[in-house]
């Protein structure tokens, strides 16, 4: 039996471990926290979940909130206007429904499963010198854990990453309270373009508590959604998070009349971080070679909210790839084989993410324009976050735009 260790336990490290267990490897997963930890402490992310993720953990039978987290069937754009009201707003509908569980929830529920199933679950820090001795122990060491001293071993991939700095200010918070949107009786995710500030998400979750809202703001550094940092209260996170949703987005700040309030005291984050890509093969000290996984290899800004889908994508090929190597040795040609099979499907991600986050041209501006006009074109929006490689036939550039609307627009 092959032995394979993943350090880190999140929704690439935990759904790769369930899917090689489930395949009769031995499966050792190291992690700095118990499931209780994870499950009492702080938010961890957005994580809105498309189908076809969603399809990758329904085939390892993970799905074990499916019945319980809110299935959201759109996906809308509000652009806001100079005076504070909307000149775009459009609803897409999707193919198929998207969820998203808070990774306190899932993440406990699944490691806890993994170890019932007779996994090994080691709770304790990994530096590279263990690794060093684990690369010597294990067939197979992945790195599934996206911050730290770890992914430093990973070197930066310049020619696929454009940024060198955080392009967002991001603050999180999840609440209770939040009333519907008044325009259509189905959940959906809200996107809020405010130009040249930033961007407000609201979406449904199901949280430890039960059915939320998360509240999530992108803001441009240094612009006026750049507030957050060294803010340690979660109530003065929330004032200032409904503040500016006041100020920005008072479509959005209207449904919170009622009043909300966070859903537990973990319940907000903040942060930020550069988009990059890295390297996926890292050699230790000692001449091991480790594989790096998801966002250690490939951190996108969430502007896009792709970061969990991702994860879930890189899992299920990471999965392929190793049951179809057989016994051979995993070298470091199957680990770069490995990640270019994730990295295929990747790299749309991270165009698409990227060019969100630069200003948008004046052909992107006319298709989310056209998309208010044109249902076709809202629900091509929508599900794109499903399947971004579509983009590329009638996001980039202006021809394939003008193309795609002077198609649309008849039929319509």
């Amino acid at each position: 039996m092959r032995k394979i260790l993943i350090v880190g336990a999140g929704q690439s490290g935990l759904q790769l471990a369930l899917g090689l267990q489930a395949h009769g490897y031995d499966v050792t997963v190291m992690t700095n926290r118990t499931a209780d930890e994870i499950r009492d402490g702080r938010v961890m992310s957005t994580q809105c979940m498309f189908d076809t993720a969603l399809q990758h953990e329904r085939d390892l039978g993970l799905n074990l909130w499916e019945d319980r987290a809110p299935r959201i069937e759109g996906l809308g754009v509000s652009v806001a206007g100079p005076d504070g009201a909307r000149v775009v707003d459009w609803v897409g509908r999707l193919d198929g429904y998207a969820q998203s569980v808070d990774q306190r929830v899932k993440m406990a529920g699944w490691l806890e499963a993994f170890a019932a199933r007779g996994g090994k679950v080691v709770v304790h820090g990994v530096t590279v010198s263990d690794l060093d001795y684990f690369s010597r122990t294990f067939d197979l060491v992945l790195v599934a854990a996206g911050k730290g001293e770890l992914v430093s071993m990973f070197g930066r991939d310049a020619s696929r990453s454009p940024y060198d700095a955080p392009q967002r200010a991001l603050a999180v918070s999840y609440v209770h309270g939040l009333g519907p949107r008044p325009e259509h009786d189905f959940e959906a995710v809200r996107c809020n373009l405010v130009p040249g500030v930033g961007e407000l998400f609201v979406m449904p979750c199901l949280t430890v508590s039960g059915r939320c809202d998360i509240l999530f703001w992108e803001g441009v550094p240094g612009g006026p959604l750049d507030v957050f940092d060294g803010v340690k209260d979660p109530g003065e996170h929330l004032r200032l998070t409904l503040e500016l949703m006041r100020a920005f987005t008072p479509w959005e700040y209207e449904r919170a009349a009622g009043g909300v309030e966070l859903t537990d005291a973990g319940a907000t984050l903040a942060g930020r971080y550069a988009p990059v890509v890295r390297r996926p093969v890292a050699e230790l000290p000692g001449g091991g070679l480790v594989l790096g996984v998801a966002d250690v290899v490939v951190a996108n800004d969430p502007i896009t909210g792709q970061g969990s889908n991702n994860a879930a994508k890189c899992a299920a090929a990471y999965l392929d790839a190793i049951v179809g190597h057989g016994g051979k040795p995993f070298d470091r040609d199957f680990m770069q084989a490995a990640f270019d099979r994730y990295w295929d499907g990747a790299q749309h991600v991270t165009k698409w993410t990227n060019a969100m986050l630069a200003p948008p041209p004046e052909h992107v501006l006319n298709l989310i324009g056209a998309a208010g006009q044109l249902q076709p074109v809202a629900d091509r929006f929508a599900n794109g976050f499903d399947d971004p490689a579509d983009f590329e036939h009638w996001f980039f550039e202006p021809e394939k735009a003008s193309a795609y609307l002077a198609s649309v627009a008849p039929q319509a």
